[in-house]
């Protein structure tokens, strides 16, 4: 880029000075002949009224021509033609350099024809133009190492950046580039950095989740292999359905946990849209309804739901309606309530129990992966973390949002069917 930008900038340099150059020496050319011109004519008429005694000079040719058209005074050179009362560039016989001639009518009926030589101007453009032949690579050279000087300044703290970045690994994302100036290249690098703070706290959080998705992949292991264990040491003190009902159960909490973490991975991996497809978030809601009524004891509050309707995916929408429902389900005392509206396009679900409710400093954390913030969430329960970042990722992808408004109240906002259509395109 260096190379390239100082030889741009020769160039245009170069060009424009050799055109000005030009310019300049036809213009002094044409300003100095257009003054010996107005000497000459000057000159003319001067000698008009004394024309017999005029002679010619060694700086200068005069002729004067009766009525007849014969030479009767001034330099021997040859009938010159009468310029008339223009002024005209000529060589004359016998002079090694151009004249300019001008011509100026007498009172006898004659004419008086003056000239005199052009070198003092050949010798003003060809003094200019040797100026201007050793000028112009000069300036040139000059324009080049200047170019050159400010540009290599310029570059020098991409070319630190490029250092730092190509030095910068998976174990290091913590370091950043330089950036102290205040230009375009002080933003790239500013830019530069923020992109590091996104893939480090990516990278942190890969960590984080495989490190915890390794830690609750063990506990269901090391339960099943504990039983087992002691099924094979000591066979009289359990039996074969203990043994089975208790495999199951941990085989149980092993699947759903592996599900969960497939579904964030593809998730994470998956940038494409998801399905879109009219789905009836009333009906989504009756049937889980319906389910928490046969599987618990809990008093389910529908009332309050309506029609409501998006586009999106029937499946991660019926799941994430399920892990609403399962959360409240955990923390209900005796009573879970549901509501469905519409309102200026975005169809809002409530899920509400009368549980002891999120504290407000962990209403933004219980969206992260693993997180439990009490005991009564524990493993035991059957938790394992991830419900709620299954569900928030599920939102994000049909562009909703989610908060939690009340200690026990969870407000889900997605497009109306026809917004989302429109937002899609």
């Amino acid at each position: 880029m260096r190379i390239r930008v100082t030889l741009a900038a020769v160039l245009v340099v170069g060009l424009a000075l050799l055109a000005g150059a030009f310019v300049l020496v036809t213009l002094l050319g044409s300003v100095l002949t257009a003054q010996v011109c107005t000497a000459v004519r000057e000159r003319a008429a001067e000698l008009s009224g004394s024309a017999v005694r005029a002679s010619s000079t060694s700086t200068e040719l005069v002729q004067v021509i009766d009525r007849s058209g014969v030479v009767v005074g001034g330099r021997d050179i040859g009938r010159l033609a009468s310029p008339g009362p223009a002024c005209v560039k000529v060589e004359p016989s016998g002079y090694p350099e151009d004249f300019v001639f001008a011509a100026s009518s007498l009172e006898s009926g004659g004419e008086v024809i003056v000239g005199r030589p052009l070198v003092d101007v050949l010798d003003s453009t060809r003094f200019v133009s040797r100026v201007l032949v050793v000028g112009v690579p000069v300036m040139m050279l000059v324009v080049g190492g200047v170019t050159w000087a400010v540009t290599g300044r310029m570059l020098a703290p991409v070319s630190a950046i490029r250092r730092e970045v190509d030095e910068i690994t998976a174990g290091e994302l913590h370091r950043r580039v330089p950036a102290v100036r205040r230009d375009e290249i002080g933003l790239l690098a500013r830019t530069m950095n923020r992109m590091l703070d996104r893939l480090q706290s990516s990278h942190e959080s890969r960590q984080r989740f495989v490190s915890d998705a390794s830690h609750e992949l063990r506990s269901p292991i090391a339960a099943i292999r504990q039983h087992a264990e002691v099924a094979q040491a000591h066979p009289e003190r359990t039996t074969v359905d203990e043994l089975a009902a208790i495999v199951l159960d941990e085989d149980l909490r092993l699947q759903q946990l592996v599900d969960d973490l497939l579904l964030l991975a593809r998730s994470d991996e998956d940038h494409t849209e998801p399905r879109l497809t009219p789905v009836d978030l009333d009906d989504l809601l009756f049937a889980e309804a319906e389910w928490l009524r046969r599987a618990t004891s809990l008093t389910i509050d529908t009332s309050a739901v309506s029609a409501g309707q998006v586009l999106g995916d029937e499946g991660a929408l019926a799941r994430m309606i399920h892990n609403l429902a399962d959360n409240a389900a955990c923390y209900a005392r005796s009573r879970i309530s549901f509501a469905l509206t519409e309102s200026a396009g975005t169809v809002v679900l409530i899920v509400s129990d009368d549980g002891p409710g999120i504290p407000p400093e962990d209403r933004f954390r219980v969206f992260d992966r693993f997180v439990r913030l009490t005991s009564a969430r524990s493993r035991e329960t059957g938790g394992t973390g991830l419900g709620l970042a299954i569900v928030a990722e599920v939102i994000r992808r049909h562009r909703g949002t989610i908060r939690i408004t009340a200690a026990s109240t969870f407000e889900v906002r997605l497009p109306r069917g026809d917004r989302a259509v429109a937002q899609s395109r």
